[in-house]
């Protein structure tokens, strides 16, 4: 059985950090593309940041560029979102999800996480 289990969110004041973690179990997480998504209350869920199955390719949503950072440990099975410079509009519960293909699209990744929540005060 597949899981993805999200954690390493919280409370954290405007212009901190956090680092999310994923974990994955029941696949190799060599073998997918990953990707963050998150979803904020009353709105669609929305990309955030995706990687590349080795990790050479990243890519991300105007919202987190120069302040997020996706990477990946294949050999720990998990993925990790460095969050900086957060900001009051970053409050959301974040899902990490593991495909095919590193892209935006929620419909692109077959697995996905619980979510954590994120909360960012000003």
């Amino acid at each position: 059985q597949v899981q993805l289990v999200e954690s390493g969110g919280g409370l954290a004041q405007a212009g901190g950090s956090l680092r999310l973690s994923c974990a994955a179990s029941g696949l190799t997480l060599r073998l997918y593309a990953m990707g963050w998504f998150r979803q904020a209350p009353g709105k669609e869920r929305e990309f955030v940041a995706a990687i590349s199955r080795r990790g050479t390719s990243t890519s991300y949503a105007d919202s987190g560029k120069g302040r997020f950072t996706i990477s990946r440990d294949n050999a720990k099975n998990t993925v990790f979102l460095q969050m900086n410079s957060l900001k009051p509009e970053d409050t959301a519960v974040y899902y990490c999800a593991a495909g095919n293909l590193d892209g935006y699209s929620v419909n692109m990744y077959d697995y996905w996480g619980q979510g954590t929540q994120v909360t960012v005060s000003s």
